[in-house]
């Protein structure tokens, strides 16, 4: 929680936004389209033996070390950027709306009331150990199957989701900090993709 210039107290969720440098720039010219590849979180010593060959010469082209993760983001002008650069929150303003990308927390196998949110049928008399049951799922004689998409138990979470429309409530630079008005996908410590929406185009 922080709060704003007139006292209202504002949810936010702090990103550090670690170093992330440009590992490739593709142009329209010579790949097809224009975007960058960016690398982020350095190898340790530790584990460099488990980075393959080819992606170790990726990254010794750039002049760079081994990298965790690389993302490819498109863009329409790379003019702007080149191996090696160094990316941090400047690239954003306070008060600008991005799209923000992550895993979601996983749940495990969970019910249809947790899953889907249902209601379950009636707890008065009568009803046995049914509660929390989906009911029916099926017809009998045709098609004699259970419909596909049908809403069921099964994996809760751990799925790509994105937040549209997120709002950046400031910017600390010195510590590459950004703060989002309200929550991210993903759990505490988990690796989110923050990129700058087209409602920002809209707006103007």
């Amino acid at each position: 929680m922080v709060f704003d210039d007139k006292g209202d107290c504002i949810p936010v969720t702090v990103l550090q936004m670690g170093e992330c440098r440009t590992v490739q720039v593709k142009t329209a010219a010579k790949d097809g389209y224009s975007a960058i590849q960016v690398g982020f979180d350095e190898v340790t010593k530790k584990d460099k033996k488990k980075t393959p060959k080819t992606s170790m010469g990726h990254f010794k082209k750039a002049d760079l070390k081994p990298m965790k993760v690389l993302k490819e983001f498109l863009l329409d002008d790379v003019s702007g950027y080149n191996p090696g650069k160094k990316i941090t929150v400047e690239i954003f303003e306070e008060g600008e709306i991005v799209d923000i990308s992550g895993t979601s927390k996983g749940r495990g196998f969970a019910g249809v009331f947790k899953r889907h949110g249902m209601h379950g049928q009636s707890a008065t008399r009568g009803t046995h150990e049914v509660r929390r049951h989906a009911g029916s799922i099926g017809n009998h004689t045709w098609p004699a199957r259970v419909m596909k998409g049908r809403k069921m138990p099964g994996h809760m979470g751990a799925e790509r989701v994105t937040l549209l429309g997120q709002r950046i409530f400031k910017i600390i630079g010195d510590d590459n900090l950004l703060l989002i008005k309200g929550g991210v996908p993903g759990p505490n410590g988990g690796l989110v993709e923050v990129k700058k929406s087209p409602r920002n185009r809209k707006k103007k």
